[in-house]
Formats: structure tokens, C-alpha cells, sequence
């Protein structure tokens, strides 16, 4: 692996890592946690220029769907953190 591209992987590595930190649940954030660096892990000894590039991708696409995720996590949580704007959530989603 190209010493830029290792620098790439590592990385992604590291923001995946700070990105899944950030979910406010413990379940989670260790779930998160866990499955990226047994994601990296599991692929550490990959060579091939081609297969690193799709790994790669993946893992961006990874990334951009755990800050969706903590997001919208954050955006609930301050939207049902007073009860009146719960109920009117509430009552707005039923059919």
C-alpha cells in the first residue's frame, strides 16, 4: 500500500472512530465503536490498489451514514426533550 494511501485509510479511520464516539447512546456509540475497528481489522491485510480503493469507498459511505445518523440522534433528542413539543410530535405522526 502507498504510503499515501495508508495515510488515506488511517484517516478515515480515525474520523469513522471520532464520528461513532458522538452518539449520545451507549449502545450505539460502543456498536459503532466496535464494528469499524473490526471492519479495519478484518481488512488490514488487504494489498490489492483496486480492492483498497472499494474498501475505501465503503468507508466513506460508512462515515457520511453515522453523521446522518448522530445528527438526526441529536436533532430527536433536543425535539423530545420538552414534553409539549413531544405530544404535538406525537400527534403529528399519527394517522
Amino acid at each position: 500500500m502507498a504510503a499515501s494511501t495508508r495515510s488515506q485509510v488511517i484517516s478515515l479511520y480515525k474520523m469513522m472512530l471520532k464520528e461513532s464516539s458522538r452518539f449520545p447512546s451507549y449502545n450505539y456509540r460502543t456498536y459503532a465503536l466496535r464494528r469499524v475497528r473490526d471492519a479495519f481489522r478484518a481488512n488490514r491485510e488487504v494489498e490489492d490498489p483496486k480492492a483498497v480503493e472499494r474498501l475505501m469507498e465503503e468507508g466513506e459511505q460508512m462515515l457520511a451514514l453515522i453523521q446522518r445518523q448522530v445528527r438526526e440522534g441529536a436533532a430527536a433528542r433536543r425535539n423530545c426533550s420538552n414534553p409539549r413539543t413531544w405530544q404535538q410530535n406525537l400527534r403529528a405522526t399519527k394517522p
